[in-house]
């Protein structure tokens, strides 16, 4: 895995693309027991090198019910983006992230995370990737019908504080799904 994590880290597949330059964000390690596979890198994420380390992790881990210590803890948690560094700015919000990205790592990376019991995707981009023909172009679908994805996968809207008007016009997300995600978290955590 240190091999595998040195060469991400020099990872320059798409700098061309990249306003900021490349800066691979991810957190993983042989032990992770819940992967949670987002997006890209927000610009925060990318100036401070630390994934999740913005509003969208801070109602992330809300959601989840742990702290931010649990959250960093790569023995627990590991953190690996749909591309793995900041895409730049769009018309609404960041662009999309790199399709390079996927492709090249995360099967590399799966394939040495024997431990993880369960697979958080964050968003259409983890979700289709992901879900292959179970997936739903309608996230809102996807997520309400979460029980058929477990014991594997478990989809969910972008944390970021730009959906919280989604949150609001579906209030059955803050009723139902957070505790159904939390009662998955705690219960693969409280196995030590």
């Amino acid at each position: 895995m240190k091999k595998l994590l040195s060469e991400i880290s020099a990872c320059t597949l798409c700098a061309k693309h990249l306003p900021l330059g490349p800066r691979p964000i991810v957190q993983v390690s042989t032990s992770s027991r819940i992967l949670i596979i987002g997006q890209a890198p927000g610009a925060k994420v990318h100036a401070s090198g630390i994934a999740w380390n913005d509003a969208s992790g801070n109602e992330l881990r809300r959601w989840l019910g742990v702290s931010k210590e649990q959250f960093y803890n790569p023995k627990l948690f590991g953190l690996m983006p749909m591309g793995f560094c900041y895409p730049g700015k769009g018309k609404s919000g960041d662009m999309p992230p790199r399709p390079e990205c996927a492709p090249q790592w995360h099967y590399l990376l799966n394939r040495k995370m024997k431990q993880v019991e369960l697979t958080l995707l964050i968003g259409q981009y983890a979700q289709k990737y992901y879900l292959k023909a179970g997936f739903n172009p309608s996230i809102t679908e996807n997520i309400k019908a979460f029980e058929k994805f477990l014991p594997e996968f478990f989809p969910l809207v972008h944390p970021s504080p730009r959906n919280r008007i989604w949150q609001k016009k579906n209030p059955w997300f803050e009723k139902k799904i957070v505790p159904a995600l939390r009662k998955e978290v705690e219960k693969i955590l409280s196995v030590e």
